[in-house]
């Protein structure tokens, strides 16, 4: 691939206490908010951002870290501008005190901006509520963000945080206990479903994490867990991002069937509900 050019997307910025940040926006109909992976809003996070307005929905882009539309690949810039790229990326993050990579039992500050995204493209598009879809470093923010009864269609992407360097950290995700209560409150109340996916092997997702959601969220957590050789072998890195740079987009395939998981759960949720008549967007 090369670098996305954007069009189709309106650039707009969205500020909560005094943090200003870019956020891309496409469609119209209820609001999901798709938080990309790092390095960024690669292409290929463009191209599901696209899936999701097709589907009905206003997709709302968050510029958290990274270029917008660059692409990471190798292919696109060479591997040592991608490489240099991504790790420059990663170290920003690193050194951020928005995001939590190790420590258990907390979410992480930018959670709080993004719930306050949510409520306001609620308010913005219509519609009975918001969905939210996280990717690696973001994938656990889907789940802290359902917090907020607004959020009814959270999807947990191979959530990678806190980094898995002990079993204690493999065995948990990155949201504090009340938040966790909370969003299990809602699963047992209200039927709030949380859909998470992962490869098997994959060692930044280990199985613990998603164990630890099963004893947490009961059948209110669906784990879709692929195995490695259904991951698209063109890409760079070893089986991770379902989603995207490791989605095979052919019918039949496991990650494209993963890919329509997420879009049904969207679908139903926000489009599918007695509610009054969406806003346009």
């Amino acid at each position: 691939m090369a670098d996305h050019d954007l069009n189709g997307f309106a650039l707009s910025t969205f500020t909560q206490e005094g943090v200003t940040r870019q956020i891309l926006r496409r469609g119209t109909g209820p609001a999901v908010i798709v938080l990309a992976e790092v390095p960024g809003i690669t292409p290929k996070v463009v191209e599901f951002a696209e899936r999701v307005a097709a589907l009905g929905c206003t997709a709302v882009l968050p510029v958290l870290f990274g270029h917008p539309g660059r692409d990471p690949h190798p292919s696109a810039h060479g591997w040592l501008k991608s490489g240099l790229y991504t790790a420059a990326t990663l170290w920003k993050v690193c050194v951020s005190r928005e995001f939590t990579l190790l420590a258990t039992g907390r979410s992480s500050r930018v959670v709080d901006w993004l719930r306050a995204l949510a409520a306001h493209e609620h308010e913005r598009c219509g519609g009975p509520g918001v969905g939210a879809v996280g990717m690696c470093l973001t994938g656990g923010f889907a789940l802290a963000m359902a917090v907020d009864d607004r959020l009814l269609a959270p999807v947990l992407s191979q959530p990678s945080l806190p980094v898995a360097v002990t079993r204690n950290r493999a065995a948990g995700i990155d949201i504090s206990a009340a938040d966790l209560a909370t969003v299990r409150g809602r699963c047992e109340r209200e039927g709030l479903q949380v859909l998470g996916l992962r490869f098997r092997g994959d060692r930044l997702v280990p199985g613990d994490r998603f164990a630890f959601l099963r004893r947490e969220l009961g059948d209110a957590f669906t784990a879709v867990e692929l195995d490695d050789m259904s991951a698209n072998p063109e890409a760079v890195m070893p089986p991770h991002s379902v989603l995207t740079e490791h989605l095979v987009d052919e019918a039949g395939q496991p990650t494209r069937t993963a890919l329509d998981q997420v879009l049904d759960l969207l679908r139903t949720r926000l489009l599918q509900q007695d509610n009054e008549p969406t806003a346009s967007a």
